[in-house]
């Protein structure tokens, strides 16, 4: 949400293109990221995971209502250079902004899967989110970390919104339903999978427009859910991920 009006401000009071401000979003909300992770959760780190839970429902009721002071309640869009462009398949069309934001997503995953994979910081990132203390005890600034991811996610999360603002209107309460249906994803593919994260999501994706196809889009997310909770009976760890975690 916070990523869709930054990049909804660029776009409109700055005149850039809004496949640039996708870029400069990313830029602010992953500062915004590093203060949520320095004044927020670095408070409460180590202490009870309610305690991360309750920040984290604090701070979407206090971004959402400075959001409305902000930019107000109305539903905006931001407009792209193809806003009436769309690519011809025969008995079918797509528009060319939803091409675009798949191949920027896919360039995105590519980036983040050879962070992580092939980089140090990315081996430091989940030696740390596997063993914390041990990671600290061999040198990693376990700290640092914490802030780096902070801020990738953010960052992340500011390239998803002003994504979303080119598809979809969006106003100061859009976070909610996304964040559900990210940890539905997350939970379905298998957490720290990242294969599995692409692979889920594709899956939710599919059990929600083949139920609007065939039984109304009133059930869309009633069925995706409930490919959810059938994956988590048969498979707890989800689809990619490693049984025991």
């Amino acid at each position: 949400m916070i990523g869709a009006y930054i990049g909804f401000t660029f776009v409109t009071a700055l005149g850039v293109n809004v496949y640039v401000a996708v870029l400069l979003s990313m830029g602010l909300v992953a500062l915004i990221g590093i203060g949520v992770e320095r004044l927020t959760f670095r408070r409460v780190l180590g202490s009870n995971k309610l305690n991360e839970i309750f920040v984290s429902l604090g701070l979407i009721l206090i971004f959402d209502n400075i959001a409305v002071l902000l930019w107000g309640d109305k539903s905006k869009r931001l407009i792209s250079p193809f806003e009436n462009l769309s690519l011809d398949l025969g008995e079918a069309s797509i528009r060319v902004d939803w091409l675009i934001a798949i191949l920027i997503v896919i360039v995105i995953l590519i980036a983040l899967l050879f962070l992580i994979k092939k980089t140090k910081i990315g081996m430091a990132m989940r030696a740390t989110s596997q063993r914390g203390q041990t990671s600290m005890l061999m040198g990693i600034n376990i700290e640092r970390i914490y802030v780096f991811t902070f801020a990738l996610g953010a960052a992340l999360a500011g390239a998803a919104g002003v994504l979303y603002g080119i598809i979809f209107p969006f106003n100061p309460y859009i976070g909610a339903l996304p964040t559900i249906k990210a940890f539905a994803i997350i939970i379905l593919g298998g957490l720290g999978s990242i294969p599995g994260a692409v692979i889920g999501g594709l899956l939710y994706g599919i059990a929600e427009q083949t139920a609007a196809i065939t039984i109304g889009s009133i059930w869309r997310d009633a069925v995706a859910f409930a490919v959810l909770i059938i994956v988590l009976v048969l498979r707890p760890e989800g689809l990619f991920g490693k049984r025991g975690e």
